[in-house]
């Protein structure tokens, strides 16, 4: 690229000087205003003991700006034809940074080395989600999470319950942490620019709370299957539980002080962990 005009700005020179197109199928859109950058950092509170992990490194401009904050940095990319500009821009700050080729999903997270005390990311929006959950389930040691997400799914994260957005991930996430939808992203912040809105939604362990258990997310995942039935109704229909579990799980709501016929978007966090001990 010798005397080839180039942006100044980081992604924008990668995406010129490698020659890269974003994926449509991998949900590709890289963050292109580096203002964004400090509001995340500063959404996350770095400090210099702190292990970064960074889900969809993309071109490497959030990479970058973590990298020098913290002691070390974990970037996880699933495209491999992004590598010479991912390295470009986390090579200077060599062994602080390491690149993890591959699914995040697929990915053995507590083989992390160091392990990661903070989630920051520009999730990509298929997997966004599932990536959050998986990360508050498998890295007990992360306190916070700073992620860039569609506005329905961080909506959804911060839902109260009795409202329409309120489901699986509301309880599972609100179960280990506070959750709040921190800040609106504009879509030009982005190329390609999006079809659909972004916000920073930031999650915040809650210590005094007890580990989510397999019982307990069953549970929660069962009582969502079927919206429009009872939760009791609900459980009896899932492979998990015995044929007598609808009229234990009437007992215990009872008990808890709920119609025996409530659905299950009707119960806060703490009620599900109650139901959990109940029925065990």
């Amino acid at each position: 690229m010798t005397g080839e005009h180039l942006p100044t700005q980081p992604t924008l020179r990668r995406l010129k000087a490698f020659g890269v197109r974003p994926k449509r199928d991998l949900g590709q859109n890289f963050l292109i205003d580096s203002n964004i950058l400090g509001v995340i950092a500063r959404a996350a509170d770095l400090g210099p003991d702190d292990v970064a992990l960074e889900i969809g490194g993309g071109l490497g401009v959030l990479s970058e700006y973590l990298a020098p904050l913290v002691a070390h940095t974990h970037v996880v990319e699933i495209d491999r034809s992004l590598e010479f500009a991912l390295r470009d821009a986390t090579d200077p700050f060599g062994d602080r940074v390491s690149l993890h080729f591959g699914d995040a999903l697929q990915l053995d997270l507590p083989a992390l080395e160091p392990p990661p005390t903070k989630v920051v990311a520009n999730l990509p929006y298929g997997i966004a989600a599932t990536a959050i959950l998986k990360t508050i389930e498998e890295l007990p040691l992360v306190t916070t999470w700073v992620a860039m997400v569609q506005k329905e799914v961080g909506e959804r994260f911060a839902a109260s319950a009795g409202t329409s957005a309120y489901g699986v991930p509301s309880v599972l996430a609100q179960l280990s942490c506070e959750v709040k939808v921190h800040h609106k992203v504009a879509r030009t912040v982005f190329h390609p620019v999006p079809n659909v809105d972004s916000v920073l939604v930031v999650l915040r362990r809650r210590a005094e709370l007890p580990p989510v258990d397999k019982a307990l997310r069953t549970l929660v995942q069962a009582a969502f299957a079927h919206r429009r039935k009872a939760l009791a109704g609900s459980l009896k229909l899932h492979p998990a539980y015995d044929k007598d579990v609808r009229e234990r799980a009437r007992a215990a709501l009872a008990q808890l002080g709920h119609p025996e016929d409530v659905r299950a978007e009707r119960l806060a966090p703490e009620d599900f962990r109650a139901l959990a001990e109940a029925l065990r």
